[in-house]
């Protein structure tokens, strides 16, 4: 490859200056410039495709001996590598932007999710400038940069539609175009969608044949196609994130139905069987041992005979929302392909930011939001059961049982969110670069970690790490180049030491011994043990799946690596250890930015896909709602503003000309309450007043509709959403994004006839009004105070 050239170092490159003769006439022959040119990275730099997967274990691709048929990655592995000792960071967030910006997560602030960011420097959700991320980078440097999917990256009070966007993908993550969703999960059916900054909808249905997947491929398609039919000279870097295979698990019968029958012999039989293909592909040594299932986990055989079949089906419809996906990344392949630049393309194929998920609980779950807000027991086994033709599909939220995210973790011990022990961090990867490689189908054993794949990138592309970038000092890659194992099966791995710590789980790797410590279960938010009273283990080299823990044989050794992670830990940014789990979602606890403050938000007409934690929080306390709004004279309908969606939220709208509101508690249930006669035309105020009952987080209340100033209608709510309504799920004035919170309103259909002026959302003593109206005075009163 050339040699690169002096400049890169400092970023953006500076601009060349003239400095020879400036003539008085152009048409001078002394009239001398040199031809303008255009930014280009060093020659022989190739393409680059990042694929990231979500949620999807060592165990779960049949790339990596798994059940899950994906005939896409095998394509690749075929002609490429597989790296069977891949790492991750055991959470989404936090491997994002490890992959992004070549650094450890805690030093860039990622040290959860951005949900639960604190105060604290290594949990912050706030990328420092001095680690910029390798899409910036490369773009800078002359690459065309683009992101399709998921991007959980950016902190919640940033999520609104008034930014800041710094740290979103085309504000300050060096991406020139984006199209996907911001948060942790989507409804692929009905996902939040964006196109750059900018919210905009699905095309079509899900009757028409709507998913998620196939629409931001179908766009990473037509991104490619332009950018090779316009600049063909130029390379691309191109991040390909699907929310799959998170939750909810969302796929087509004609997948999942692919997997009829496959899985009625259970987890712990799946766990088997994939060892056993495992060791026939050569992904793991063939004295590798099956760890045995923890206590917490359930074994098949115990589980009730009536949830063996829904247990059965949950895993189906992930086998085939993960086939589902396979697919498409086939599509894109095959696109580059025909576009002839696939050779010349650095692909790196991830299955899984971390383990599979354990978030579903013991049981798994119809509704994933019920579980999330601490209510699984409202899905008992006769609910399931009769919902079970539903998995996967719009009407369902799904997420599978942890005994499956234990067997899609195979051969290893725990699941995401357990950094400590490789259930949740080890993932398969692949790397398919034909004009680079000459190995083809071979597996590599080094040992290495996400934040690898930059320092890989910029060694290929010929390109050195930014010493400044923007005028930012910038601290070094934590990473270690791949490439020189690319052709030597039996180099000598460079990556000898990696701390791990998700949850207060943590680890050190250290030339090959690891020492681990398990600290809190993932699907429990009950209080942990204290920090101290953690149990460590230790795991020789020689033991591939940590199965044998020579803890008490070897003290010393263990003491030395609990004595390194304390130090890779002060280095990173780990300290102080945070265990905590629900007080972590509360800002008022954790210290991060609210962006609503006090007890009244006012919103105005038009405003819309305002994230949850854009909007003043009503949840467990007595609250007010009121709207201002025009009424043509065909009469109202449509939505007036609504937060969430159908599987939790609330809306005020107008059903038959008449006020109305609906209080939707999980997708399980629908309160509401209707107004006794049409909303005239002209200028009105409709409000409902809502009186908590207390006693309590999620309790019920009483809903009781005004129009101008006078009762029209009220109503019980028996519970409501303690926590969250949704990762996706907006807020909406005159429409009712994604899916609609009540089955009055068509998803098609959201949108309010007349015109609302303004929505203002009152709690506390703020929501008590005496004449049930806001007046202009009290409005301006407001917006004077909030200054």
């Amino acid at each position: 490859m050339e040699t690169t050239a002096p400049g890169r170092q400092i970023l953006p490159i500076h601009d060349r200056q003239h400095l020879g003769l400036t003539t008085y006439d152009a048409k001078d022959p002394d009239a001398s410039f040199a031809p303008i040119e255009q930014l280009r990275p060093p020659a022989g730099a190739p393409n680059v495709l990042v694929i990231l997967l979500d949620d999807a274990g060592f165990g779960s691709s049949s790339a990596f001996g798994g059940p899950c048929r994906t005939p896409a990655f095998e394509r690749l592995a075929a002609g490429g590598l597989k790296y069977n000792r891949f790492h991750t960071t055991a959470l989404c967030s936090p491997t994002r932007q490890a992959l992004l910006t070549g650094r450890n997560h805690h030093a860039v602030g990622m040290g959860g999710i951005t949900e639960i960011a604190t105060s604290a420097p290594g949990y912050s959700s706030v990328r420092p400038k001095s680690a910029a991320p390798l899409a910036e980078t490369l773009k800078l440097n002359g690459y065309s940069t683009a992101q399709f999917g998921k991007c959980h990256e950016v902190p919640v009070w940033e999520t609104s539609p008034m930014g800041p966007f710094d740290a979103w993908p085309t504000g300050g993550g060096g991406f020139e175009h984006f199209y996907g969703f911001i948060g942790g999960e989507t409804n692929q059916y009905a996902p939040a969608l964006y196109r750059d900054t900018v919210p905009v909808e699905p095309d079509r249905t899900p009757e028409e044949g709507y998913h998620f997947t196939e629409d931001m491929t179908d766009h990473a398609i037509d991104w490619v196609r332009q950018q090779k039919a316009l600049m063909p000279d130029k390379p691309f870097f191109v991040y390909y994130a699907p929310g799959a295979t998170h939750a909810p698990h969302h796929v087509t019968p004609e997948w999942s139905d692919k997997y009829k029958g496959e899985f009625d012999r259970g987890w712990d039989a799946v766990r088997e069987e994939t060892l056993a293909r495992q060791k026939e592909l050569g992904v793991v040594p063939a004295d590798a041992e099956l760890t045995a299932r923890p206590a917490e986990i359930p074994a098949w055989d115990d589980t009730p005979d009536d949830m063996k079949p829904v247990f059965a089906r949950q895993m189906e419809v992930y086998a085939g929302f993960m086939e589902h996906t396979d697919d498409h990344v086939g599509r894109l392949i095959d696109a580059l392909e025909d576009l002839e630049i696939l050779d010349d393309t650095l692909v790196y194929l991830m299955v899984g930011d971390n383990g599979a998920s354990a978030e579903g609980t013991p049981n798994g779950c119809f509704n994933e939001l019920i579980v999330l807000n601490g209510a699984a027991g409202l899905e008992t086994v006769d609910f399931m059961t009769a919902r079970i033709d539903d998995f996967g599909s719009p009407r369902a939220y799904n997420h599978y049982a942890v005994g499956w995210a234990h067997a899609m973790d195979a051969p290893y011990q725990w699941t995401k969110q357990v950094a400590s022990h490789w259930g949740g961090t080890r993932n398969g990867t692949i790397v398919h670069w034909p004009n680079g490689i000459e190995a083809k189908g071979e597996v590599r054993a080094q040992f290495h970690h996400v934040i690898d794949v930059a320092a890989t990138v910029l060694e290929i592309a010929g390109l050195p790490e930014p010493t400044f970038v923007h005028g930012v000092q910038q601290i070094p890659l934590h990473g270690t180049s791949m490439l020189y194992s690319f052709d030597d099966a039996g180099a000598a791995e460079r990556h000898e030491t990696q701390y791990f710590e998700m949850f207060c789980n943590r680890g050190i790797y250290h030339k090959g011994w690891t020492g681990v410590t398990r600290h809190s279960t993932p699907w429990l938010m009950t209080a942990n043990p204290p920090l101290d009273a953690d149990e460590w283990e230790l795991y020789s080299p020689d033991d591939w799946t940590q199965a044998h823990n020579l803890a008490a044989e070897q003290p010393d050794k263990l003491a030395e690596l609990q004595r390194l992670f304390l130090i890779e830990a002060t280095k990173y940014n780990v300290l102080p250890l945070d265990d905590r789990r629900a007080e972590r979602f509360n800002s008022d606890l954790s210290g991060r930015p609210q962006l609503v403050k006090g007890n009244t938000q006012l919103l105005f007409g038009g405003m819309q896909r305002l994230s949850e934690n854009s909007i003043l929080v009503l949840k467990n306390k007595s609250h007010s709602i009121s709207a201002e709004i025009v009424v043509p004279a065909e009469g109202a309908s449509g939505t007036i503003v609504a937060q969430g969606g159908a599987f939790g939220g609330w809306s005020l709208y107008a059903h038959e000309g008449k006020p109305a509101y609906c209080y939707n508690l999980f997708g399980l249930k629908q309160f509401k309450v209707y107004g006794g006669a049409a909303i005239p035309a002209g200028e009105h105020q409709v409000r409902v007043e809502f009186a908590y009952d207390g006693g309590g987080l999620g309790k019920g209340g009483t809903a009781t509709l005004y129009l101008d100033g006078e009762q029209v209608g009220e109503g019980r709510v028996e519970a409501t959403v303690p926590m969250a309504f949704s990762a996706d799920e907006t807020t909406d004035l005159g429409a009712d994004s994604g899916t609609p919170v009540t089955d009055d309103l068509e998803a098609n259909e959201t949108g309010f006839s007349g015109r609302v002026r303004w929505v203002q959302l009152d709690i506390g003593e703020d929501a008590a009004d005496a004449d049930h109206l806001i007046s202009p005075e009290e409005r301006y009163r407001i917006a004077m105070a909030r200054q």
